[in-house]
């Protein structure tokens, strides 16, 4: 889902995830610092890919989502992927 938050800085995309109980997607590492800051999100999976395409990108997650659900679900609250 789409929450308009592009342009956000990371303090409100925090902030929506918190209030919402999202998952937060990105590749900035700023979001680490945030995790053992403030509030909880769901969970923060931290992509380590390097520059690709969409379609590659969205193939690596098609790939490992069982893997992500499952430490989703086992209470890990940062996830890397490589």
């Amino acid at each position: 889902m789409e929450a308009g938050l592009g342009s956000a800085p990371d303090a409100e995309i925090w902030r929506y995830a918190c209030e919402n109980g999202r998952i937060v997607v990105t590749k900035d590492e700023d979001f680490l610092h945030l995790v053992n800051r403030q509030g909880q999100v769901r969970g923060l999976i931290w992509v380590r890919l390097g520059n690709c395409r969409t379609a590659n990108l969205l193939d690596q997650f098609k790939r490992l989502w069982p893997r992500i659900q499952a430490s989703l679900d086992a209470g890990d609250r940062v996830i890397e992927i490589r």
